[in-house]
């Protein structure tokens, strides 16, 4: 009679079948996109970065003898608040500079020295030479928390719900223009 075979050699053929195979200018020598160089994606330039908290931004605002916006600038959250500190003040005449002890250092006052202004910046507690400061127009700083308390009444603005930067810069300037409206 019949030959018995396997299932296993009933379903395989004496002829081997091809089986579909990658091209092979479809490889590639390195990892990535095959367009080439393109721009990495994610949150490099969007003034998101990693600190304690999670991903966060970091705000540096100056603000007028009055308590309104003059200028911010966005930071990545890992980033210290000095690396903000000269973009933002460059080009802008002022009196007094009221900052917190993480402006305290030596190349911020000697700037503020030949601008003719006066730093109000209580030393840090490492300085080796101690600075004298004004105590009473020091307690003015209080401006720069009530203005970022009234930014913060924007939920948007508080949780930043923007993904980049710019969109983010956007919401900043319509709240501050809404602030100082009221």
């Amino acid at each position: 009679m019949g030959q018995v075979r396997s299932i296993r050699e009933s379903f395989q053929s004496d002829e081997r079948r091809p089986r579909p195979r990658i091209c092979a200018d479809r490889w590639h020598d390195s990892s990535g996109s095959p367009e080439g160089d393109r721009l990495k994606r994610g949150t490099q330039a969007q003034a998101i970065g990693r600190s304690r908290g999670g991903l966060t931004t970091k705000i540096v605002a100056l603000v007028d003898a009055l308590g309104n916006l003059v200028r911010f600038l966005l930071l990545p959250g890992q980033a210290h608040d000095m690396k903000g500190v000269a973009p933002l003040i460059k080009g802008v005449s002022f009196n007094a500079l009221l900052a917190d002890k993480a402006f305290d250092a030596d190349w911020l006052l000697q700037d503020l020295d030949q601008r003719g202004a006066t730093a109000v910046i209580p030393p840090k507690a490492n300085r080796k030479i101690p600075r004298d400061y004004d105590t009473e127009v020091y307690k003015w700083r209080h401006l720069v928390e009530n203005y970022f308390a009234k930014i913060k009444e924007f939920r948007g603005i508080a949780t930043r719900y923007d993904k980049t930067d710019c969109s983010y810069t956007a919401s900043w300037n319509l709240a501050a223009t809404l602030v100082a409206s009221r």
